[in-house]
C-alpha cells in the first residue's frame, strides 16, 4: 500500500486526511483552515478510500456506500408498499385454496390489477426470493459499512493525540490563541485546567505542555450499535425462512371437520364456532342500531391433535389430543412454540343440502331423506327397500365452461349442482335428476321419482391463524440493541477541549459531534475560571 510522510516524520496510509501522529492536514496548507477535513472519522484513512484495484475491493466500496445503502433501503420500502395494496395468499378467505383459486380470486376482487399482482409474484412477497435477496444486501451493506468506518475511529480514539499541530487546533470551529500570562507556569495553568475540567466530567490526558480534555466518547459508537441491533433484527427477520424456525399459516375448518395443520405433525378441530353479541342492557347508552347488533366476541372451540405417525410415510394418521379449549380474538391456544388465533369466519355457509325422496306414482309417498354433504358428497346412500341414492356428479360452485360443458369457478359450494341417480328393484328402476339453484331437473318427462328440497345445514367455517415464530426472541433483542444505540447517540455527545503550550503562546480549541452551544459555555467557563487571556473564535466550519 502507498504511503504518505508528514512533516513530523510519520509515515500514513494512503487515504488519511489529517496525520496519526500530530493531526496536520496531509493536502491542507496550514493558512487554508476553511477547508478543514471532516473529523467524523479522525481524519483516518478508511478501507473503502484505500484499496480500489481487485474485485474485492470494488464490492467492497460498492457495498460501503451510503447511497447505495439508501437505494436498498427505498427499494424495500417500495416493494414492501406495494405488498400491502391487495392482501396476501395467506389472508385471502379462500378454504383450502389451490394456486387456481387464488390466481381467480385476485382477479376476480380486483380486476386486471389484481392479476398483474398476482402475475407479479406480489401475493407472497415477504418470502420471495428477490425480497429476501434484497433484505440480504441490506445487512451486508450494515456490516461492511460500519467495519469500513469503525475500524479507524477505535484506532484513533484508542490512542488520544496531545501534542497537536497548530494547524490542526486553528482547523476546529472553537479556537482561541494568546500570549502567556506574565508571571504564570505552565504546570500550573494545565493542572488548573484539568481541575476544572474535572469537575465538569472530563476524562484528562495530559504532558509536560498539552492537555487534552474527553467526555461521552461512547456516544460516538451510537450509529454503530444502531448497526448491529439492525444486523440482529435483519438476522431474525431471514432466520425465518429456515424450515422449523418460522410458520405463518391460515386454515379454515368448518364445525365438526379436522383438518392438518401445513407443514406440522398438528391437527386442529373445529368443534363449535360462535359469535356473542352485545346486549341493549350492557350499552352505556342507548344506540340506534337500526336492527343491527354489535359482535362482542368472536370464539371457536378447538381441540389440537398430535399426529403420532407424522414421521411414518403413508401410515394413517394416529391422533391424540394435546390440548382443548377456545380461541378468541387476542386470546390464541398455545402448544409449546405453535400459537393458533382467531382470524376469520364465514358464517351461515352451506353445508350439506337436505331431499325428501318421494314416490310421486303413490301419492307422494316419502321413502326417505337424502343429504349431500356439499364439502364431501357421498358416492351412495342406502335409503332402505331397496332404494339406492348415487351421486353421479357435483360442481361446487357451477358454471357452463366455454365448451359447453359444465365446470366449477372455485372449490367453494357458491353455487352447487348435484347429478344423482335413484336406483330401485335392485336395478330394475333407474331415474336421474340434477338439483340446480333451487329447481330440480329431471331426466324422464314422467319420472316416478321426485325430489322435495328441504333447509339445508348451515355451518360456519373459522379461519385460524397458526403461527410459530422462534426467532421473535432474537428480532426483540436487535430492536433493544438499536434503541440503545438511538440513545447513546442522542442523549450524549462527544466533547473534547485541548490546551496546549506553544513557544510563549498558549492554545485552547475545542470540538464536538453536536450541540456546539453547550461545548461554548464549557470552554467559556474554563477561560474564565482560568483567567486566561483568551477569546474564543467560532468557525461556521469545523
Amino acid at each position: 500500500m502507498d504511503q504518505r510522510k508528514c512533516e513530523c516524520g510519520h509515515t500514513n496510509p494512503i487515504g488519511t486526511l489529517l496525520c496519526e501522529s500530530c493531526g496536520k492536514p496531509l493536502d491542507i496548507e496550514i493558512e487554508e483552515q476553511t477547508a478543514f477535513p471532516d473529523m467524523r472519522y479522525e481524519g483516518m484513512a478508511r478501507r473503502s478510500q484505500t484499496y480500489t484495484k481487485k474485485v474485492i475491493d470494488r464490492v467492497w466500496n460498492w457495498f460501503s456506500s451510503v447511497k447505495i445503502a439508501i437505494g436498498i433501503i427505498i427499494v424495500i420500502l417500495i416493494g414492501s408498499a406495494v405488498g400491502t395494496i391487495f392482501p396476501q395468499q395467506q389472508y385471502i378467505p379462500v378454504p383450502v385454496p389451490t394456486e387456481a383459486d387464488v390466481a381467480r380470486f385476485y382477479t376476480e376482487t380486483y380486476g386486471k390489477l389484481g392479476t398483474i399482482y398476482y402475475e407479479l409474484g406480489f401475493h407472497n412477497l415477504y418470502s420471495s426470493w428477490w425480497f429476501v435477496t434484497l433484505l440480504v444486501m441490506l445487512g451486508t451493506s450494515l456490516v461492511i459499512c460500519s467495519l469500513d468506518r469503525v475500524i479507524p475511529l477505535y484506532k484513533a480514539l484508542k490512542k488520544p493525540r496531545l501534542n497537536q499541530h497548530k494547524s490542526f487546533l486553528k482547523g476546529q470551529k472553537l479556537f482561541a490563541e494568546g500570549p502567556m500570562p506574565e508571571g504564570a507556569k505552565q504546570d500550573e495553568l494545565l493542572a488548573n485546567a484539568a481541575q476544572v475540567l474535572r469537575k465538569k466530567g472530563y476524562r484528562i490526558f495530559s504532558t509536560d505542555r498539552a492537555l487534552m480534555a474527553e467526555k461521552g466518547r461512547f456516544s460516538r459508537w451510537g450509529p454503530y450499535t444502531n448497526h448491529i441491533g439492525l444486523i440482529l433484527f435483519l438476522i431474525g427477520v431471514l432466520m425465518r425462512s429456515i424450515p422449523g424456525f418460522f410458520m405463518d399459516e391460515y386454515v379454515w375448518v368448518r364445525e365438526g371437520q379436522t383438518v392438518a395443520i401445513p407443514d406440522t405433525p398438528y391437527y386442529v378441530k373445529n368443534v363449535s364456532y360462535h359469535t356473542e353479541y352485545w346486549s341493549e342492557s350492557e350499552m352505556p347508552e342507548k344506540l340506534d342500531l337500526k336492527g343491527g347488533v354489535i359482535p362482542k366476541s368472536f370464539q371457536t372451540d378447538a381441540i389440537l391433535y398430535l399426529n403420532k405417525n407424522a414421521d411414518l410415510p403413508g401410515a394413517k394418521p394416529d391422533l391424540i389430543e394435546v390440548k382443548s379449549g377456545p380461541i378468541v380474538v387476542n386470546h390464541p391456544m398455545e402448544h409449546e412454540s405453535l400459537y393458533l388465533y382467531q382470524s376469520g369466519v364465514q358464517e351461515m355457509q352451506l353445508g350439506a343440502l337436505n331431499f325428501n325422496l318421494i314416490d310421486q306414482k303413490n301419492g307422494n309417498k316419502e321413502l326417505g331423506l337424502i343429504k349431500v354433504d356439499l364439502y364431501d358428497p357421498p358416492k351412495e346412500q342406502d335409503l332402505g327397500n331397496g332404494i339406492k341414492v348415487r351421486t353421479l356428479d357435483y360442481f361446487p360452485d357451477f358454471i357452463m365452461g366455454a365448451d359447453g360443458k359444465p365446470a366449477t369457478q372455485t372449490n367453494l359450494p357458491k353455487n352447487p349442482m348435484v347429478a344423482l341417480e335413484i336406483v330401485a328393484d335392485n336395478g330394475k328402476i333407474s331415474e336421474k335428476m340434477v338439483y340446480l339453484q333451487g329447481s330440480v331437473i329431471t331426466q324422464k318427462t314422467d319420472p316416478q321419482f321426485g325430489l322435495v328440497i328441504r333447509k339445508p345445514d348451515l355451518i360456519d367455517i373459522t379461519g385460524l391463524n397458526v403461527r410459530k415464530d422462534k426467532a421473535v426472541p432474537l428480532i426483540y433483542f436487535g430492536s433493544f440493541i438499536f434503541m440503545i444505540g438511538v440513545a447513546m447517540g442522542f442523549f450524549w455527545q462527544h466533547r473534547r477541549i485541548w490546551v496546549q503550550f506553544q513557544e510563549d503562546d498558549v492554545m485552547l480549541a475545542g470540538h464536538t459531534n453536536k450541540n456546539w452551544f453547550g461545548l461554548r459555555r464549557e470552554v467559556d467557563g474554563l477561560i474564565e475560571q482560568t483567567k486566561l487571556p483568551l477569546t474564543v473564535e467560532e468557525k461556521s466550519k469545523a
